[in-house]
C-alpha cells in the first residue's frame, strides 16, 4: 500500500468532515479506512429529522446530512477504503489494517486523525438480574433492525436508559404499530435533549419514570416482562416500589462510550472522565501527529458539532503535515471545576490557537438558574447565566485570543457552574 499524508480512521461524520477540511486546507494525500460497507457511519441509520441546523441551515434527516459530506468527499477525489479493519497504528504512525481484497497491510502516514466514533454501553456492564432470553436489545441495534433491515424486534416493548437513541426509537416503535409501555430512567434526570423528551415521549404519551431500573426480567425463552422499581439516592431499589411490565422486548438506552481500544494500544493518553483521548487546542493528541475529533473524542449530543470539531482537526493535521509542529510557549492547562466534568480541549497553546478558543464541556447534574463561568488563573472573565443545564445537553464557552493572551503569564483556564 503506498503511503498517504493523512490516514483517518473511520468514515462517519468525524472522519468525513475531517477529510474534506484537510483537503481544502490544501493536502492531497488523505485516506479514510471505514470497516463498514458504506461511508456515512451511524448517520445511515439515523433517518429521523433535526440535524443539519447549524452546520446547513436547514433540517435534515442522518443520511441526507451524510450524504453532504459523501458527496463533497468524492467530488474532491478523496481515497477511502470500505470494509477495512485498522488493527494497529504504530509509534511511527504506520497504520495496520485489512480487508477481503488487501489482506493484512500496513500504510505509512504522516499525521493520523481518529475518529471511531461510540458504541453503546452493553447490558453486561448493568448487572440486571433475569436470564438472557431473546428480545433484549440496545437501542442502536434495534435502530438499525427497523431502519435498514426492515425487522420489528417487538410489539410490547419497555426501554431502559433515557439517552437520545432510546428516546427517539420510542417514537419509531410507536411509528411501527409497537406499543411502548414506558421509559424507565435510574438517574432523576434525562439522559437526552430536552426536544427529544417533548417530540417522542411527551407528544405520544409515553411514560419517562424517572429514578427507576429494571429488576428483574421475566422469561427463559424470549422476555415476558419486566420488573422496575424506584430507587433511592443511592441507586438502590426500593423495597415495596416494584411494578410488572408485560413485555416481550426490552431495550437498552444507557449511555454511550467512545470507541478507543485502538487509541489505546497505540498509547494515547486517555481522560478518565470522558474515556477518550486528551487533546490540546489543535485536537492533537498526546502523541504527536496523531488527533482525535468527534464522539471518539467525547460524546456529542449534535452531529452538527462532530462536523465543526473535525473539520478543525483535519485543518490542524494539514498543517501538522505541511510545518511539522511548531515550536509554542508552556501550555496552559484547561480545568472543569464544582458542576462541570470535564473540558474538551485539555491544554491551550497560544502560540497555536486561532482568533477563538471553544471550550466544551457536561455538567453532572441538573442545574437551576445557575452561572457558567470562566476565570483565567484567578480572575473571573465569564459569568453566564443559564436557566437550566442539564448533563443530556453539551455546553460550551467561547474565548477571543485577545482575552486570554492579555493575561500576562496565564497559566490555568477554569471552567465551572456557580450558583450566584
Amino acid at each position: 500500500m503506498k503511503s498517504y499524508d493523512i490516514v483517518i480512521v473511520g468514515g462517519g461524520p468525524a472522519g468525513l468532515a475531517a477529510a474534506v477540511a484537510a483537503k481544502k486546507a490544501g493536502n492531497d494525500s488523505i485516506l479514510i479506512l471505514e470497516r463498514d460497507h458504506e461511508l456515512g457511519g451511524i448517520l445511515n441509520q439515523c433517518i429521523h429529522n433535526g440535524f443539519g441546523l447549524h452546520t446547513f441551515k436547514e433540517e435534515l434527516t442522518g443520511p441526507e446530512y451524510a450524504s453532504r459530506y459523501i458527496d463533497q468527499v468524492l467530488e474532491l477525489g478523496i481515497d477511502y477504503r470500505l470494509n477495512t479493519m485498522v488493527m494497529d497504528i504504530a509509534p511511527d504512525k504506520t497504520v495496520t489494517a485489512m480487508n477481503r481484497e488487501d489482506g493484512m497491510f500496513t500504510v505509512p502516514a504522516k499525521a493520523v486523525i481518529l475518529a471511531m466514533g461510540c458504541r453503546e454501553r452493553p447490558r453486561g456492564a448493568l448487572n440486571i438480574p433475569g436470564y438472557r432470553p431473546a428480545g433484549i436489545y440496545s437501542a442502536g441495534t434495534a435502530q438499525r433492525l427497523v431502519n435498514i433491515e426492515g425487522y420489528m424486534p417487538g410489539k410490547e416493548v419497555v426501554i431502559l436508559g433515557s439517552g437520545d437513541i432510546g428516546l427517539i426509537m420510542a417514537r419509531r416503535m410507536t411509528f411501527e404499530g409497537a406499543k411502548v409501555q414506558c421509559v424507565a430512567e435510574i438517574m432523576p434526570y434525562s439522559g437526552g435533549l430536552k426536544r427529544n423528551i417533548v417530540q417522542c415521549l411527551n407528544d405520544y404519551n409515553i411514560p419517562l419514570l424517572l429514578s427507576h431500573t429494571v429488576v428483574d426480567i421475566k422469561g427463559r425463552e424470549r422476555v415476558e416482562g419486566v420488573t422496575i422499581a424506584e430507587v433511592d439516592g443511592n441507586m438502590k431499589p426500593i423495597p415495596g416500589t416494584e411494578k410488572f411490565y408485560s413485555c416481550d422486548t426490552l431495550m437498552l438506552s444507557t449511555g454511550l462510550i467512545p470507541e478507543n481500544e485502538l487509541s489505546r494500544s497505540a498509547g494515547v493518553a486517555m481522560n478518565p472522565v470522558t474515556s477518550g483521548p486528551v487533546v490540546n487546542e489543535s485536537f492533537e493528541t498526546s502523541i504527536e501527529g496523531v488527533f482525535a475529533c468527534g464522539n471518539v473524542l467525547h460524546v456529542h449530543d449534535l452531529v452538527d458539532y462532530v462536523s465543526e470539531e473535525a473539520a478543525k482537526a483535519g485543518e490542524h493535521a494539514a498543517a501538522y503535515v505541511a510545518n511539522g509542529r511548531e515550536e509554542a510557549a508552556e501550555d496552559i492547562t484547561v480545568t472543569a471545576k464544582g458542576g462541570a466534568r470535564y473540558t474538551v480541549p485539555s491544554t491551550v497553546s497560544l502560540d497555536r490557537l486561532g482568533d477563538l478558543l471553544t471550550i466544551r464541556f457536561r455538567v453532572g447534574a441538573v442545574y437551576k438558574d445557575a452561572f457558567v463561568s470562566v476565570y483565567l488563573d484567578d480572575e473571573r472573565v465569564t459569568h453566564q447565566k443559564k436557566r437550566i443545564i442539564a448533563p443530556g445537553e453539551m455546553e460550551q464557552v467561547i474565548l477571543k485570543k485577545e482575552q486570554l493572551t492579555s493575561h500576562e503569564g496565564l497559566k490555568n483556564i477554569t471552567v465551572t457552574v456557580e450558583t450566584e
